[in-house]
Order: C-alpha cells, then structure tokens, then sequence
C-alpha cells in the first residue's frame, strides 16, 4: 500500500511513540497530577508537529536547512544572554509561559544540516574536518552550559552520520586512535561534579550518600521492582523520594520498580519496534539524503535510550540525559517527535519504499 494514500504517518513508528508518550504521562501523573497535565498538554502540541511533518517532505528545505542552523546557532548565544539557570546550568529561555531548550531542539537540526552536507560531499579528510568545524560552536555552546549529556549525544550523531556517509574502515580507525589518545586533555574540560560521575559509576559504593547516592538508590529501584512491580504510584524509592529525577533521568528506574521486569520489557519492545522499523525503512530506501536523516535519527535515539537505562541499572556514568518520549519535559519530548518525523516523512516520499 502506498504510504501517500492517508494523513496518518508510518504506524510502526506513530503507535509505539504514542505509547511510550502515553506511559510516560500515566507515570507522571501517578506522582503529581499537575505535571502531567502540563506533560499531557505538551505532548499534544508534539504530536500535531509530528503529524504535520511527516506529510512534509525535507528533501525540498534547500537552503532552509542552513538558516535553520544558523537560528539554532543564536537560540544557544542567547541562551548566555537571557537565559534562565536552574541548578547552576544555563539552558532555557523563557517565552511567555513556555520555556524552551535549544539545546533539544538543536539535535534534529544537526541531524538536517549533517544529511544535506554529506548528500553532496564525500567523506574526504577535508570534508571531515569541515563538518566537524561546523558543529563545534554548537558542541562548546552546549558544553558551556554546561549539558555535557547533549553535548555527547550531538558528537555521536555526527559520528553515526560518518557510518552512513560511507567512510572508510581506514579513516575510523586513525579517528578512533586520536579519540583515544586526546580523551584525558579532555578530562581536564570536565566540571568537578562531570568527574566525580565518572568516578562514581567506576566505584558507586566508595561514597554511598555522597556522589554514588543516586545510581544506588536507581539500581535498588530497579531491582526491588522484581517480575511484576509494587503496582503504579506505589515505588517506595521514587514517591518517598530516595530515588532523584525520579520523573526525568531516572524515570526508567522509577517504572521498573512500579512495573517491574514485564513493565520495562514492554518498555524496551516499544524502542524496538522503533528501530526495527527504521532500520527497515533505511534499508529499501536509496534516496542518500533520506538515508543519511534516517540514520542520524537512530543513532541520537539509540544513544539517548543506551545510555539512559544504561545509567539507570549502573552500567554508564550519570550524565544527565533524558529517556526519549517517557521523561518529563517538553523541549525534549518535541525534539524526538521532530526527528522522527523525519523518518516518517521518508518511509511516505521515498519512491522505492515498500510496505508491509
């Protein structure tokens, strides 16, 4: 059947999305009501951009994609200017009732401007170099912020897009031994609480009230959970507030323990569905600029979803980022919806696209 046929986009990418939504608003809710509403209210806005994207077809932006990079650009120098800081980081701006992130909202549109410069370049040295150069403002105005999480996940998708523009198997491994070899002058970047996070995940139990507090009150979560959960709003870790950020970066923890093993596998076969369709829709497709937005969108998502839960079970080190489409927060929440959105609108106008 032909994807062009109806207004509703690609549903192995709408109806887990919704659910996930959905999940995440019952989770909120189940703790306090009032932010879930504003969640629910949010949600509603992401879903109608969602819907009206993904009848829209990117490949005709042009130029519009390099302005929408250079707005993104003054959004962060603003940022510094009007900024609101909230626990000593400076990352939204306030527009009337709303407060947005930019730093959110600059991740689909790194993922944009990376597809149409590797549409029309090759993965020479020089090109490499200058697609790089053109997110380091972004990457240093985040990293300033400081959202150190953002930052990570804006490199990795520059570097997931490198994979999709063909590089070579030469060029990765010359990159990878320079990554390596520059990691610790990059350790001289990090905010003091950036390094005791580190050294937290390599030994949470050497300061259990201190810096290892939260990621053991998060595995005990997870664990006490046990097959079926303590049942919705009945997590004695997030409603007696042991568990932090028990509604944004800890939120996986905070479902495991009231749902249990059942519950966060329902979560996970959602994210999978997700993949699974996109790596389906990116491997019929051979439109290059498709192709390239697609596989951005799943490396920033696989990345966010890795090394969210990864963190909430003590695998990675805390860094702050949100679980897409469950954690609380709107400028986040519109950002997924956009990007996947990009997916959509591919699965819709590609011309060699075949459904199921």
């Amino acid at each position: 059947m032909s994807g062009k046929s109806s207004f509703i986009p690609d549903i192995l990418i709408t109806l887990p999305a919704i659910l996930l939504i959905s999940l995440g608003v019952l989770v909120i809710y189940s703790s306090d009501p009032r932010m879930a509403v504003q969640q629910a209210i949010l949600a509603l806005i992401g879903i109608s951009i969602y819907f009206i994207l993904s009848n829209f077809d990117f490949e005709s932006l042009g130029p519009y994609i390099n302005y929408s990079y250079i707005f993104i650009l003054l959004l962060l120098i603003i940022v510094f200017i009007i900024g609101i800081e909230t626990r000593g980081s400076l990352r939204w701006i306030s527009i009337g009732f709303l407060q947005i992130q930019p730093s959110e909202l600059a991740k689909p549109i790194v993922i944009l401007f990376l597809a149409q410069f590797w549409t029309s370049n090759k993965t020479t040295w020089k090109n490499i170099l200058k697609s790089f150069l053109y997110i380091l403002p972004l990457i240093l105005l985040v990293f300033k912020q400081p959202d150190l999480g953002t930052t990570l996940t804006i490199a990795f998708i520059w570097i997931i897009m490198l994979f999709g523009a063909n590089i070579s198997l030469l060029k990765i491994v010359i990159m990878a031994s320079f990554t390596f070899l520059m990691a610790p002058v990059f350790w001289f970047f990090l905010k003091s609480y950036q390094k005791e996070r580190i050294a937290t995940f390599l030994s949470p139990s050497a300061d259990p009230l201190g810096t290892g507090y939260n990621v053991i009150q998060s595995m005990i979560a997870v664990g006490s959970g046990q097959s079926f959960g303590r049942g919705l709003g009945r997590g004695t870790q997030s409603r007696l507030q042991f568990l932090p950020e028990f509604r944004t970066d800890f939120i996986f923890a905070s479902i495991a323990e009231e749902l249990g093993f059942f519950g966060s596998l329902i979560v996970l076969s959602l994210y999978g569905m997700i993949f699974f369709r996109s790596l389906k829709i990116v491997s019929i497709i051979r439109n290059r600029f498709q192709s390239l937005i697609i596989i951005g969108v799943i490396g920033m998502f696989f990345f966010q979803v890795i090394v969210n839960i990864g963190m909430n079970i003590g695998i990675v080190p805390v860094t702050g980022i949100t679980l897409p489409l469950l954690s609380y927060g709107g400028s986040s929440l519109i950002s997924t919806l956009i990007a996947l959105s990009f997916i959509a609108s591919a699965s819709r106008f590609s011309a060699k696209q075949k459904f199921d």
